[in-house]
């Protein structure tokens, strides 16, 4: 075999892998301009959460710079997707005031969400002597003696789409639920047990997927 045919060999093995290549970019931007296409008509839509009510079984803010505080949550969430499941991954839901978390992260447990389905979570939230601010610890002391404070319980995780058998990856959820809660009278709360209040909120939550 001459110098040229060894030559003429190479490049030609050099040319079916440019060509073997270039079929895969093809196929690969035909697969991706196909499920973006189908993701646009689905066009999915971010679940929907509400904070129903919050249980107040121990707050108590009575020693400077620190907060224990135990509450009950119950947080509803719904689907709104025709066609679209949504998988909760990881998800952790916790409360803060004034932006400062206040309690530890109570983790919720991973489930699938199907078509309009409606899903309900009841966890326990809690912080024993959890370290406050000193401005905070001023403002949460004179809210409490006039009666209401005002705090966000949040839901942290991340979330997955089924399309069909098509699962997409991992998304960033971030839930805000604004919880009003009460001090002094009852009558705004119904008592559960000797010192637990329960407080029917109804308040519907900011999500960002």
């Amino acid at each position: 075999m001459t110098a040229k045919d060894c030559g003429n060999h190479g490049k030609g093995r050099r040319q079916l892998i440019r060509r073997l290549f270039g079929c895969l970019l093809v196929f690969l931007l035909i697969v991706l301009i196909t499920i973006l296409i189908i993701w646009a008509i689905l066009r999915p839509t971010k679940p929907r959460f509400i904070l129903q009510d919050t249980t107040v079984y121990a707050f108590n803010a009575s020693t400077p710079n620190f907060l224990t505080s135990n509450f009950q949550v119950t947080v509803s969430t719904r689907n709104p997707n025709d066609r679209i499941g949504i998988f909760y991954d990881r998800l952790v839901i916790y409360a803060t005031y004034r932006n400062q978390q206040t309690t530890l992260r109570t983790a919720l447990p991973p489930t699938y969400q199907g078509h309009n389905e409606i899903y309900v979570w009841s966890p326990f939230i809690y912080g024993n002597m959890v370290p406050i601010a000193p401005d905070f610890s001023v403002a949460l002391k004179s809210e409490q003696a006039a009666g209401t404070i005002f705090m966000v319980i949040k839901i942290d995780g991340r979330v997955r789409w089924k399309v069909g058998t098509f699962v997409s990856g991992r998304y960033h959820l971030n839930v805000r639920c604004p919880a009003y809660i009460t001090f002094g009278s009852k009558n705004n709360g119904v008592s559960v047990g000797e010192n637990a209040v329960k407080y029917q909120l109804v308040t519907r939550c900011s999500v960002s997927v």
